[in-house]
Formats: C-alpha cells, sequence, structure tokens
C-alpha cells in the first residue's frame, strides 16, 4: 500500500467516526451547545449524510490506488 492510499484510508476512518458520533447523537437525543446556542438535530442529520458519504469515497478511491 503506498502511503497515498494509506492517507486516504486514514481520512476515510476519521469520516467514519465523525458519521458514528453523529448517529450516536441522533439516537440518544443527545443535545450540543456551543456557548449559548444550542445546535439543532437537523445539523447532525447533514453531518452525518456528508460525513459517511465521504467515509465511503474515500475508501473506494484508496482501493482504486493500490490498496
Amino acid at each position: 500500500m503506498n502511503p497515498q492510499s494509506t492517507g486516504l484510508r486514514v481520512a476515510s476512518i476519521i469520516f467514519g467516526i465523525f458519521a458514528i458520533g453523529h448517529l450516536l447523537r441522533l439516537l440518544k437525543q443527545a443535545p450540543v451547545t456551543v456557548g449559548t446556542m444550542t445546535i439543532p438535530m437537523g445539523a447532525s442529520w447533514i453531518a452525518l449524510i456528508i460525513a459517511a458519504i465521504l467515509c465511503i469515497w474515500l475508501w473506494r478511491l484508496s482501493s482504486l490506488r493500490g490498496g
């Protein structure tokens, strides 16, 4: 596996962890507050979808590059 494929896999795993975190937030209905502002659950839906797509895309791209 070349360094570029390794980097793509690491990035894919990081995005996968973020996707799992957002999924857990949605399942547990955990509130997130930044300062005085509460982040709506809709933001986690969007972040979950984007992180999952990036995770899958980068993993597939790393496989095409010789992984």
